[in-house]
């Protein structure tokens, strides 16, 4: 589950980790209230700050507007940050990350403006590689770290932290060494990276990303950050559960998290529904190596029920760029008649008029066969996995010519 900045930044504040003075804002008026009340308090330099779960706000620009200038924005003044505001609330703001569409704007953040001395960065996260959790490092601060691995893989240096022991002195002074800090500087980081894996570790994130890092006044300072958490862990923190920000979701992406669906939306054309993460992953590696896009990722799981299977495929088809589905499924707890019958059922009430290739095997495979040739629909039926591949792209093909 993702979180936003400002709140993120709230809750790093409360294990210790330095950041900007803030205030959130769900409106113009409440951004400019927001930035009297920093003024009151001796701000005199104000950054206001789109909020959307998406990186690269700053270089982003808002669909349908000649003003170029991003997502975060520098201001002098009080009069500033009500024209940014009104330039940015309820607009939407295109990054890298969130794709041509974009995302609305419907929360702000308003921070003080600090002198920066250098910018670095630092994340928290798992290395499956190594089953460990590992600091991520670099120098280059303030730029996108995937350019940074690609241009200058040398500027990323990784720490694992032995799970046992947890992280030790040595560990951050290692870190704050790779930096090249020295001084205050150097112990004030050496506590902020102490308090990101505790902050880490007890809040079961997947992720903290403090991008960037910033040096001033000789300590370290958090002015960005990005949070996300294990969602099977989230029964253990209601607080953060709470944080949860729907309109930032996708509507298919939350429709099937509600009915115990795993859904990513794809940019492809051939919707995919498989039981089991590791299947899904060889479907759609075997759809690209026949030359075909999967549409998405999504895992009914083990023990869906029909009606479940019958939202996942009209989740599937809610997708304009579909054009095709592949249903495959190896039935074992799963059982290849329920999946049979959500199939069925779905294509009956959505009026199906597109290809759609069946894979069945495993229990009740031929009571599942035997329901799909009963249907009277025109589903097209295949014996493996290689099998289905090939009929799904070609009749995607065949469909697109048409």
């Amino acid at each position: 589950m993702n979180i936003h900045e400002y709140q993120a930044k709230k809750l790093l504040e409360k294990y210790g980790v330095s950041v900007p003075k803030g205030i959130a804002a769900m409106n113009v008026q409440e951004a400019v209230m927001a930035a009297k009340e920093l003024e009151n308090n001796g701000t005199t330099l104000f950054v206001l700050k789109a909020q959307i779960h998406a990186g690269g706000r700053g270089a982003g620009y808002f669909k349908g507007s000649a003003d170029d200038k991003g997502g975060v924005r520098l201001c002098k003044n009080v009069d500033e940050v009500r024209i940014a505001a009104e330039a940015m609330m309820d607009n939407i703001l295109v990054t890298k990350q969130t794709g041509a569409e974009g995302k609305k704007v419907q929360r702000l953040y308003v921070t003080n403006g600090v002198d920066i001395d250098k910018e670095y960065y630092v994340s928290v996260l798992l290395d499956r590689a190594t089953s460990k959790v590992t600091f991520i490092i670099s120098t280059e601060g303030g730029m996108d770290i995937e350019e940074v691995a690609e241009k200058t893989p040398e500027k990323i240096i990784k720490v694992s932290i032995d799970p046992i022991i947890g992280v030790t002195n040595a560990n951050t002074e290692k870190l704050a060494d790779v930096l090249g800090l020295k001084g205050a500087v150097k112990a004030s980081a050496m506590d902020m990276f102490a308090c990101l894996y505790k902050a880490y570790m007890e809040l079961d994130a997947s992720i903290i990303e403090i991008n960037p890092l910033i040096t001033v006044e000789n300590k370290v300072m958090a002015l960005d950050a990005k949070m996300n958490f294990d969602p099977n862990a989230l029964f253990r923190h209601p607080e953060i559960a709470a944080l949860r920000d729907e309109s930032e979701e996708d509507v298919n992406e939350k429709i099937a998290t509600d009915n115990e669906l795993s859904y990513v939306r794809l940019d492809g054309d051939i919707g995919c529904m498989v039981n089991g993460a590791g299947l899904a992953m060889a479907t759609m590696d075997i759809i690209k190596l026949y030359g075909g896009e999967p549409a998405n990722f999504l895992d009914v799981g083990g023990s869906a029920t029909s009606e479940r299977v019958t939202v996942a495929f009209k989740i599937i088809l809610s997708d304009p760029n579909v054009k095709s589905v592949l249903v495959n499924i190896f039935g074992g707890i799963m059982k290849c008649d329920i999946i049979a019958e959500g199939i069925v059922a779905a294509a009956k009430e959505i009026l199906l008029d597109i290809p759609l290739v069946v894979r069945l095997e495993g229990t009740n495979v031929k009571e599942g066969k035997k329901i799909i040739a009963d249907s009277g629909l025109s589903i097209i039926t295949a014996n493996d996995l290689d099998d289905a591949a090939r009929k799904i792209v070609t009749a995607t093909q065949k469909s697109a010519v048409k």
